[in-house]
């Protein structure tokens, strides 16, 4: 068969079974009643993501490199990172809703590579001596997966905006308790012994002990207050539990893209040094990559050490997916630096 004409092929298939695929999870979204839609879009992103994986193979075959080396080949490589994380992703939720926010994107950027890049970047060309090293598979294929893992991860933090309204609200585990509120109470002391308390919930209020000369205490009552959680609406449990899971899962895969990155950008500087020598020259690539890490770093702080949770993060998440877009795509096409497509430019 002609390897060619089998590319062509694939690269139309995907786009047309994504396409079905995000009308899938959309019609499901909008008829939660109709249970099959979901078993179908997974089925869909298994086959679109077979589809891009044959695809590659057979450009791997036909050039005789790691398909790699230009945007066609990266964009797919893109798509089909975005499917396999996606898949883990509804695997671990078992919402639909992934499927609702990565079929759209996943689709559009397979119809951009497919019918709106020009078809002389769409061929395999030889590889330019720069990029003739084991380097390309190590390096580019990492970045590429992290770049799949981060925008899975901040599309589920901007579903999460989207089904909380934006609100900041209350999640399991969350150090304001299950309620939303900091409890009100009083503690009463004495000799330091506890004598009386009011509910057994965290307070932000606390008490005290005055010790005579004598050794006798004397008890003293303080109140405490507090302040609730504001909120403009009730959400209902139904839609807190969605919440809860997409800001747990976006944090997982965001977990997972962060290491890829740094693997990434780590195997980077070695690769520049043995092809340039220098291991970091401020390429506007190499710049943006480096804001990139310290957006998801910065999230991923503010989660582990920080203790945020919810509606925080996830517009911290919700930027990162803009920043990672600027430091694959935008970058390259403006022509600007070694690591440019130079399409527009």
């Amino acid at each position: 068969m002609n390897l060619v004409v089998l590319q062509n092929w694939l690269d139309n298939a995907s786009f047309a079974v994504l396409f079905c695929t995000m009308l899938v999870y959309w019609v499901g979204a909008a008829f939660p009643s109709l249970s099959v839609t979901a078993a179908l879009g997974t089925a869909g992103m298994a086959i679109a993501n077979l589809c891009m994986a044959t695809l590659l193979g057979a450009r791997w075959i036909e050039a005789g490199y790691f398909p790699l080396s230009n945007l066609y080949e990266s964009l797919f490589f893109l798509t089909w990172g975005i499917t396999a994380v996606h898949l883990i992703a509804e695997n671990s939720s078992r919402s639909r809703l992934v499927g609702v926010v990565t079929a759209p994107v996943a689709m559009c950027i397979a119809a951009f590579a497919t019918l709106t890049l020009p078809l002389n970047m769409q061929v395999s060309e030889p590889l330019v001596p720069a990029l003739k090293s084991n380097w390309l598979m190590m390096h580019v294929s990492v970045m590429m997966l992290s770049y799949s893992a981060l925008m899975v991860g901040a599309l589920l933090a901007i579903a999460f905006l989207i089904v909380t309204r934006g609100q900041n609200i209350q999640l399991q585990g969350s150090s304001f308790g299950n309620g939303g509120y900091r409890s009100n109470g009083y503690k009463l002391l004495k000799a330091g012994e506890l004598v009386t308390s009011t509910p057994a919930a965290e307070t932000n209020g606390f008490s005290r002990v005055q010790i005579n000369n004598n050794g006798t205490g004397t008890a003293v009552l303080d109140l405490v207050t507090t302040t609730p959680i504001q909120t403009t609406e009730i959400l209902s449990p139904q839609r807190l539990n969605l919440a809860e899971t997409l800001d747990n899962i976006s944090y997982r895969i965001i977990g997972l893209g962060f290491p890829l990155l740094t693997i990434g950008i780590i195997a980077g500087g070695v690769w520049a040094n043995e092809a340039w020598g220098s291991y970091w020259s401020w390429d506007p690539k190499e710049t943006w990559a480096l804001i990139t890490w310290l957006v998801f770093a910065a999230y991923l702080h503010s989660r582990i050490t920080r203790g945020w949770q919810g509606r925080k993060p996830a517009i911290l998440a919700a930027a990162g997916f803009v920043v990672v877009w600027i430091c694959y795509l935008g970058v390259n096409l403006l022509g600007k630096g070694l690591h440019s497509y130079g399409w527009f430019l």
